[in-house]
Order: C-alpha cells, then sequence, then structure tokens
C-alpha cells in the first residue's frame, strides 16, 4: 500500500526505476552486434563498385564498395592484400567474400574482405592488362630503350628450370647451329609461389658474368597460371635491369607475357629463342666463303690496277729522266732534220721543174731556136746592126751571118731584084 492508503502500481520496464531495465555501454553493444552478425550472417559474397580506395604504406587497402542505392565501407588487409594478383582500383567492378561487422570505434557497418574478384574477367588477366598498361606509361616497352642483340655473343647465359624441355631443346638448338658458342646455364624455378624472385636473382646473376653478352630467358608452354611469374612487376622490371640483351622464349607461339614486351627480343618458343641468339654456322660458313671469294676477286682487281698505275708510273719516270728527255730530243732533232730535208728537196723540185719550164719557154723565144729552123742572123760589121732589109746592107758592105751552127763572114755584091 502506498502512504495514501492506495495500492501501489508495478514499475514499468522502460521506467528508469524499473529493477528489469538492462543497459548496454556502446563497446558492449558493438560487440553484441558483431555476434549477432556472425551467428545469423557470417560470410557473405557481395557485389559492388569501387570506390575511394586507399593504399596507405601499411600494405592494408581501404575503400568503399556501393551500388546505385547504398555504400559500405570496406578494408582488406595486408596478408589477404597480398594474395590478390590485381590493383584496386577506382570504377573496378567486383564480388567480394568478406565478414560483415560493426566497426566500434566509430559504429559503422563494414566489410572486412577475404578475397575479391573482378566481374566480368578473371583476376590474372585484369593484373596482366593493369600491368601492362603501367608498364607501358613508364616506356619499358619502347623501342629505344632496348638493346641490340649481337650477332656472335662470346657466351650466352639460359636462365630457365634446369629440370625443364626448354633447357634440352636450346642446348638441341645449340649442337646443331653453333657448338663452339659456351653456354652457362643459370637454374631458377619457372612456375609456382615465389618463382618471381627465383627469376629476377637468376637474371641479375647472368647480367654480372663478364663474358656473357647475351641472355635466353626461356620456359616451356603452360596454362595461364602456370606463366604467371613472367607475367609479373617484378620479373618485368629485372629484365628491363638487366645489363646485356635479353630474348624471352617463354610458352608456345600464342603465349605473350609481360616479359616478352620488356625484352629486347621476343621468340615464339624456347628453340626459336635458341635460333635468333646463336649464329649459324653453316650459314656463316657460306657467307664466310662468298666473302672470301669476293676478296679473293677484289685483290685481283686491285693488284692488277695497281700494276697498271706502276706501269705508267714507271714510263712517265723513265720519259723524265735525263736520258730519255736526250732521247726524245734526238729523234725530234732528226725528225725536224727529215722534214727539213725533205723540204729541201721538193722546194728544188719545185724551183727545177719551174726553171725547165722557163727554159723551155725562154728557148721558144730565143732566136737561136729560130736558127734551128734554118734562119738566121744578119748582122753588120762596122756596127753590129742588124740586117732586116736590103737597104740596111748597100753594095760592099761587110755582113756576119749568125746561123744555128757557126757564123759566116760576106761582103754584099748586088742587092735582090726586089730592091729596086
Amino acid at each position: 500500500m502506498s502512504e495514501s492508503g492506495e495500492p501501489a502500481k508495478a514499475a514499468s520496464p522502460e521506467s528508469p526505476v524499473s529493477p528489469h531495465r538492462r543497459v548496454f555501454s556502446v563497446s558492449e553493444l558493438s560487440g553484441g552486434l558483431n555476434a549477432l552478425l556472425e551467428d545469423r550472417v557470417g560470410r557473405v559474397w557481395v557485389a559492388g563498385e569501387i570506390s575511394g580506395v586507399s593504399h596507405p604504406r601499411s600494405g592494408h587497402v581501404y575503400f568503399t564498395l556501393k551500388d546505385g542505392r547504398s555504400q559500405l565501407d570496406a578494408a582488406l588487409f595486408r596478408q589477404a592484400a597480398s594474395r590478390i594478383p590485381f590493383r584496386l582500383e577506382d570504377g573496378l567492378e567486383v564480388l567480394v567474400y568478406a565478414d560483415v561487422q560493426i566497426y566500434t570505434g566509430r559504429g559503422r557497418l563494414q566489410l572486412i574482405v577475404k578475397k575479391v574478384e573482378p566481374q566480368g574477367r578473371g583476376a590474372l588477366q585484369l593484373a596482366f592488362e593493369q600491368l601492362k598498361v603501367r608498364l607501358s606509361g613508364e616506356g619499358l616497352f619502347d623501342a629505344a630503350r632496348k638493346q641490340p642483340i649481337p650477332r656472335f655473343p662470346n657466351r650466352i647465359a639460359i636462365v630457365t628450370s634446369a629440370a625443364g624441355a626448354a633447357l634440352r631443346d636450346v642446348i638441341e638448338v645449340s649442337g646443331q647451329r653453333s657448338p663452339a658458342t659456351p653456354l652457362l646455364i643459370v637454374p631458377t624455378r619457372v612456375q609456382g609461389d615465389g618463382a618471381e624472385e627465383d627469376i629476377a636473382s637468376a637474371l641479375a646473376a647472368a647480367g654480372d658474368v663478364d663474358d656473357v653478352d647475351l641472355v635466353l630467358l626461356v620456359r616451356g608452354g603452360g596454362s595461364l597460371e602456370d606463366l604467371w611469374c613472367f607475367n609479373t612487376e617484378r620479373v618485368a622490371r629485372a629484365v628491363a635491369r638487366c645489363p646485356v640483351p635479353v630474348i624471352a622464349g617463354v610458352g608456345h607461339e600464342t603465349d605473350v607475357t609481360i616479359a616478352d614486351w620488356v625484352a629486347d627480343a621476343r621468340a615464339s618458343t624456347p628453340s626459336a629463342a635458341a635460333m635468333q641468339g646463336l649464329p649459324d654456322r653453316q650459314a656463316c660458313s657460306g657467307a664466310l666463303e662468298r666473302n672470301w671469294r669476293r676478296l679473293e676477286r677484289a685483290i685481283e682487281s686491285r693488284h692488277a690496277e695497281f700494276a697498271q698505275r706502276l706501269a705508267r708510273e714507271r714510263e712517265a719516270l723513265g720519259q723524265a729522266s735525263p736520258r730519255a728527255r736526250l732521247v726524245t730530243q734526238r729523234t725530234r732533232w732528226q725528225s725536224a732534220h727529215r722534214r727539213l730535208l725533205t723540204g729541201i728537196d721538193r722546194n728544188l723540185e719545185r724551183r727545177r721543174n719551174r726553171w725547165s719550164s722557163l727554159s723551155a719557154r725562154l728557148d721558144g723565144l730565143s732566136p737561136l731556136s729560130v736558127l734551128a729552123r734554118g734562119y738566121a742572123l744578119v748582122r753588120r760589121v762596122r756596127d753590129g746592126g742588124f740586117v732586116r732589109a736590103p737597104i740596111d746592107a748597100p753594095r760592099g758592105e761587110a755582113l756576119v751571118i749568125r746561123l744555128a751552127e757557126g757564123s759566116i763572114r760576106v761582103i754584099v755584091e748586088d742587092h735582090d731584084a726586089e730592091e729596086g
């Protein structure tokens, strides 16, 4: 009964003074909710788009998983993150396998992610594409940074499994093409967890050997998972750092790895890598024979050319000597003397002919030629004048008659009847 005499009322559970009230601390409530979620929900697969991704130095990854109406915070701790082959990026559609928990520090629902799978494509394929884009952006695939493959390597290092078929293929090709070229086998694992570290170490060791000037990075065929170590960033950067040229021959013809893109040259198979790196002794022998014949012909041609040049120089030297010059001058003088004598003879002959012609003409004009035809010249003795008419020789005039042969002296006794 109450002090007023009225019956007492029972206290409500919601009343602050109720003896049945259960009061929780914030931590107790969060822990209880986590226990409830673990018991009723457990681990679940959740689909969504990654947003606000963060990669702190701790190795953990934090992001938000969202769809068109809601979003949840998500945490991927370092150990689980190390098992994911691709990089989480904003906008990536994924499936996450996670525990649903209440983050007690903020009282917010979050996902503790254990696994991540990309939607629509495989995780390894996505990792391959991401790494390819990133390394290409850094210039690791550029032809300008790649080293030329030596034509005649001093020594070749083979980075591969010591028990694999790839090594046997390379050795077989080496025996056929160039057995004299020394080979250095640098064994390494080429498959499985940790193989990328072994391959990187083997490449570094091969590059440190003084007389090695070519590396063959080879492996036989396999699945994408089997070849995955050749698609890792560690192996790609080890290939890029190698101080000597690297030929990558990984898998079969259709297999293309990140290591192939970074290498200085890519071959479709291990055997093709060996054929690309080793000189062909038969082809070299044939080329050597052809070059030798070409050299012989060139030497013979040069010898003939020099012999002709020597003969010309010798002839020129002989002509330039005092004796040769004297002989030349003597020859020239003799030739000039002959030409002079010939000219004199010709001149004399011309003059003789002209004299004969003039003599003939003179003879034709000479009185003697007239006398020779029976005529005579009559001259007076007293004054030597010619008698042309009877009047020029009066009676008693002494005359000299010149005949063709000799002369006659006469005295004019009388004139012809025509005189008078």
